[in-house]
C-alpha cells in the first residue's frame, strides 16, 4: 500500500484511473475546489505484483479531524461536489483501501459500483434526476405525469409572469452576480459561498466551464428586475444545474425556470438532467427519479504503515 501526496503524480493517477463519466469525475473540476482549499492530499495505491488494484483519494480536513474524498471542499463538516468515485477491482480491494485510511474517514456523495458495494457504505443523501428519454423527449409527455389539475394550477402559475412580461436570456455573465446575492440572501450564514475558499473555488468553476465552452446561464427577468438565476453545464450528454437563486419577490419562479430546465434539456435530447441532493421540497413533486448516493464513516483506522510517495516518480505511468 502506497499514499501519492504529490498533486501533479495525483493528477496524472486520477485522470488514468478514475473513469470520466460525470463532470464531477473530470480533474479540472475537482482542481478548481483543490486550488482554493489547499488540502494535504493522501491518493492511497492498492498493487498487487506491479498491478494497480484500487485507488482511493483522499483529502485531510484539518479543521474537521478527518480524511473525505478528494479534493475536500468542506464547508461546515460538509463536502459538496457529488458522484464520488474510488477505483477497485473488487470488493476486496476496496475494503483494503478503506482499511488502510491514515486516519478517520468521512466521504460523502459515494456512487455504489456493485464490485465494492458492502456494509461500510450506508446511505447518505438522495440525488435527483430525470431521464428525457423516458418520455420520447417530449416535455408535453412528461407534463402528463401530473394529474389534470395539478397540470392547470402549474399552468396558471407559470402564465401569470409571462403576463407579467417574464422573459428567459443566457449566458450573461454579469447574471452570476445576482445569482450570489440572491443565494447568500437566501440562506445567509448556511450558505457555501460565505466561505471564502468554496467562493472562490466557485469562481474558478465558472470560468473553467465558461472557456471550455461548458457553461448555461439561465436567466429569468419579470419586468426591470431578475427574478432568479441558475448555472448548469452539459457533459457526456447530461445537463447538470449546479446552482441557483431566485428573487423572493416572485413567489413560484422557481417552476417556471426548472420546468425550462426540463423542456430545454428534452428538446436537446440529453440523455440525462442531474438536479443534484436536496430535495427542498419540490423535488419529489415534479416526479424525478431518484437514487442514493453513499457515505463511510469510520472514525479509527487500523495501524497499517503506509508508504508515502512524495515525489514524482513515474510509477504510475505518469
Amino acid at each position: 500500500m502506497k499514499a501519492v501526496e504529490d498533486i501533479e503524480e495525483c493528477a496524472c493517477i486520477w485522470k488514468k484511473y478514475i473513469e470520466a463519466s460525470s463532470i464531477f469525475d473530470l480533474w479540472d473540476i475537482r482542481k478548481c475546489f483543490s486550488d482554493s482549499f489547499q488540502r494535504n492530499n493522501d491518493f492511497l495505491i492498492l498493487e498487487n505484483d506491479g498491478e494497480v488494484q484500487g485507488i482511493l483519494p483522499l483529502s485531510w480536513i484539518e479543521e474537521s479531524g478527518f480524511y473525505s474524498f478528494f479534493p475536500g471542499e468542506s464547508w461546515s463538516g460538509k463536502t459538496w461536489l457529488e458522484q464520488n468515485k474510488a477505483y477497485a477491482c473488487d470488493n476486496n480491494a476496496f475494503q483494503i483501501l478503506i482499511d488502510n485510511a491514515p486516519g478517520p474517514i468521512h466521504i460523502r456523495y459515494m456512487c455504489a459500483n456493485s464490485l465494492y458495494f458492502n456494509e461500510s457504505l450506508t446511505v447518505d443523501e438522495i440525488n435527483y434526476h430525470l431521464y428525457p428519454g423516458e418520455y420520447n423527449y417530449s416535455f408535453d409527455q412528461y407534463m402528463q405525469k401530473f394529474s389534470g389539475k395539478s397540470r392547470k394550477n402549474l399552468s396558471k402559475e407559470i402564465d401569470k409572469f409571462y403576463a407579467q412580461g417574464a422573459l428567459i436570456r443566457y449566458n450573461k455573465l454579469e447574471d452570476i452576480d445576482t445569482l450570489f446575492e440572491m443565494n447568500l440572501s437566501a440562506f445567509g450564514e448556511h450558505s457555501y459561498f460565505t466561505d471564502n475558499r468554496f467562493f472562490n473555488s466557485f469562481e474558478s468553476l465558472i470560468k473553467y466551464l465558461w472557456d471550455k465552452n461548458m457553461l448555461r446561464i439561465t436567466t429569468v427577468t419579470v419586468g426591470e428586475k431578475t427574478a432568479a438565476v441558475d448555472i448548469g453545464t452539459v457533459y457526456n450528454k447530461e445537463y447538470v444545474v449546479l446552482a441557483g437563486g431566485t428573487n423572493p419577490e416572485f413567489t413560484g419562479i422557481a417552476k417556471l425556470i426548472n420546468f425550462h430546465h426540463i423542456e430545454w434539456a428534452s428538446n436537446n435530447k440529453f440523455d440525462k438532467i442531474d438536479f443534484l441532493c436536496g430535495d427542498f421540497g419540490w423535488k419529489e413533486r415534479f416526479h424525478l427519479s431518484s437514487k442514493p448516493l453513499y457515505e463511510i464513516k469510520l472514525h479509527t483506522a487500523k495501524e497499517i504503515p503506509l508508504e508515502h510517495v512524495k515525489d514524482r516518480t513515474g510509477t504510475y505511468g505518469c
